[in-house]
């Protein structure tokens, strides 16, 4: 038998919206293969930047589309932000969480402790909300300027909606960049912790990351120096991949997830 491509890794590493699905619809055929490879032994990984909503969630939305899948098979930004911060800080220290109640779950998870106010924190959390506001936002900077470790969940500028492009992550990161003068940690793609830690999850030694962002997805599959497919099902297309300096660009491209299941 002939190898397909997937046959040569031993996992893969998701991206979802527009790679799986494209808001409340899943795309074509992206089930099938994803069955398929599992029932090949590979291990499968949804990897989000989305830090909104909690990974039982994300299992939940996956498997309404059709997606045979469990809450296991799922690693957000949020997961690998409360991550990052739990390495760097002993147990139960305050942390401002500026975010959803996912993020304050994943940051009590990991034996910190979710504070709102800047007189308390010794580090800040940051992730997408839809009701954040100034004060938010001022309680951050305050805390930041006072020394506190900021670690960003991901820095995606934009948010894809029905209605078109909305503020994401990145736009908040950015007013508190430039409120603070400060960097943030990041831990979401193209930044390397999450798919790092979804790989190291699953025991892989041979992952393929997959995703239909250039600047998010594929860059960050070469940051962390694994091997990327662009899917053309969303944001990117091959025209711009192939835009891309070499070492930039990913090391397959296909129409969608099937391309996993033929010749490379």
């Amino acid at each position: 038998m002939s190898e397909t491509l997937v046959d040569r890794y031993d996992a893969l590493l998701i991206d979802l919206d527009g790679t799986v699905y494209r808001g409340q619809e899943a795309v074509p055929g992206a089930a099938e293969a994803i069955a398929e490879a599992r029932g090949k032994g590979v291990g499968i990984r949804y990897v989000t930047n989305n830090a909104s909503r909690s990974p039982q969630a994300v299992a939940d939305h996956l498997v309404e589309l059709g997606f045979d899948t469990s809450v296991d098979e799922v690693s957000t930004s949020a997961q690998a932000g409360a991550a990052m911060l739990a390495d760097r800080l002993p147990a139960r220290t305050n942390v401002l969480v500026l975010g959803t109640e996912a993020l304050q779950a994943e940051v009590l998870k990991r034996g910190l402790t979710p504070v709102d106010t800047a007189a308390e924190a010794r580090a800040v959390l940051q992730g997408l909300s839809m009701d954040l506001g100034w004060r938010e936002l001022a309680e951050a900077a305050v805390a930041i300027r006072n020394g506190a470790l900021w670690v960003a969940c991901n820095v995606d500028a934009t948010l894809p909606t029905e209605r078109g492009l909305l503020p994401g992550n990145g736009s908040f990161v950015a007013a508190l960049r430039t409120a603070t003068g400060q960097e943030p940690l990041v831990a979401g793609k193209p930044a390397t912790p999450l798919l790092r830690q979804a790989a190291k999850d699953l025991g892989a030694h041979r992952p393929l990351v997959i995703g239909d962002r250039l600047d998010t997805d594929i860059l960050g599959a070469v940051n962390a120096g694994m091997d990327s497919l662009l899917v053309c099902t969303g944001v990117s297309t091959a025209e711009e991949a192939q835009a891309l300096p070499e070492d930039q660009r990913p090391t397959y491209v296909g129409a969608d997830l099937s391309v996993l299941h033929r010749l490379p």
